[in-house]
């Protein structure tokens, strides 16, 4: 049976025989199907942590509204509350219920994640909770065995259930954001376009870099995103500026803006694509969601041709007459 995998109608991708071919426009690259599916499989039960060690630069407000952003595109999202604020628990609607398996069980191995899973308003959206007693995990696992990599463990046997999980992080560089950093695949760094938000970015990424030489080798920077944003201030546009020569294209495109919608849309227990889905805030986290998806498809297409740019395939009379015009694509795929 004929395969076809849609990324915002920018590329499909289609089997043929041992190779399949992936138009982009009118472009048709080939590249044999076990590279392309080894490739296609990291791009399931990716960890995302939303951290930043200084506090009010919208960490909460970005791991639920991209949690959910993520589920809106059909991505099977889960978001894990790991501070014990537990805002992110309460922005989507649930009560600080002590009683609740939470992110504390998961630390402490009382419970397993699977158990911890809870269902949202938003489907394709699925929450564990926290609580403020997860505090006290700090200090229950100063000296427990392999403290650091406790939420990896509990969240291992739930990865393949979801494509993105989202780690939100409590604003501190503890055990707590240890343990996110330690389970996570990579790290978006929310941050205000202010000075005194680039001297706490600095220290996050000594920390992450740390990690990499210890505990966490594969852990990557996915990106910084600017928010709570305001394009009429100079220092904002000189921050900009700053962060764009000091990162690169690390700092995503994505900017999101200063909302009322944002800052409302928690006190009713819903993401702002709930609550408002046409303000600026909830339009600027879809689009964040699409560039991290088509980020991590276009370096997972690059990968795939990389590993098989030596296997050329040897174009049948079969193939050479295959009509790869967009309504026989269809046609095909409706067949199948």
């Amino acid at each position: 049976m004929e395969q076809i995998f849609l990324v915002d109608s920018v590329f499909h991708v289609e089997q043929m025989h041992h190779f399949a071919a992936l138009r982009f426009g009118s472009v048709l690259v080939y590249i044999h199907q076990e590279a392309l599916f080894i490739n296609l499989q990291k791009l399931m039960g990716i960890v995302i942590a939303v951290a930043n060690q200084k506090g009010g630069v919208g960490k909460t407000t970005t791991a639920i509204n991209l949690a959910a952003s993520f589920a809106a595109a059909e991505v099977r999202s889960l978001l894990v509350d790991c501070d014990p604020q537990a805002n992110s628990t309460g922005g989507l609607g649930f009560a600080r219920d002590p009683d609740r398996i939470s992110t504390y069980h998961l630390l402490t191995a009382e419970a397993t994640a699977g158990s911890g899973i809870v269902a949202t308003e938003l489907e394709g959206l699925s929450l564990i909770p926290s609580h403020k007693n997860l505090i006290g995990a700090n200090i229950e696992l100063v000296g427990a065995e392999n403290r650091e990599f406790r939420l990896r463990n509990a969240l291992e046997s739930i990865r393949e259930q979801f494509d993105f999980i989202v780690l939100d992080c409590p604003p501190a560089l503890d055990l707590l954001t240890l343990n996110a950093l330690v389970a996570a695949d990579s790290v978006l760094v929310p941050m205000q376009a202010e000075y005194f938000a680039l001297e706490g970015v600095s220290e996050l990424l000594d920390t992450i870099e740390r990690l990499r030489q210890s505990l966490n080798p594969g852990l990557e920077i996915e990106g910084v995103v600017l928010t709570m944003y305001d394009d009429r201030t100079n220092l904002a546009q000189q921050v900009t500026q700053e962060l764009k020569r000091h990162f690169g294209d690390k700092l995503l495109e994505t900017i999101i803006p200063r909302n009322i919608r944002l800052a409302e849309a928690p006190s009713y227990g819903k993401p702002a694509l709930l609550y408002d889905v046409r303000s600026r805030g909830a339009e600027s986290y879809i689009r964040l969601a699409k560039e991290i998806m088509h980020r991590r498809m276009n370096s997972t297409v690059s990968a795939a041709a990389t590993a098989a740019s030596e296997e050329t395939p040897t174009a049948t009379p079969t193939d050479q007459a295959e009509d790869f015009s967009s309504g026989n694509e269809l046609k095909r795929v409706n067949e199948s």
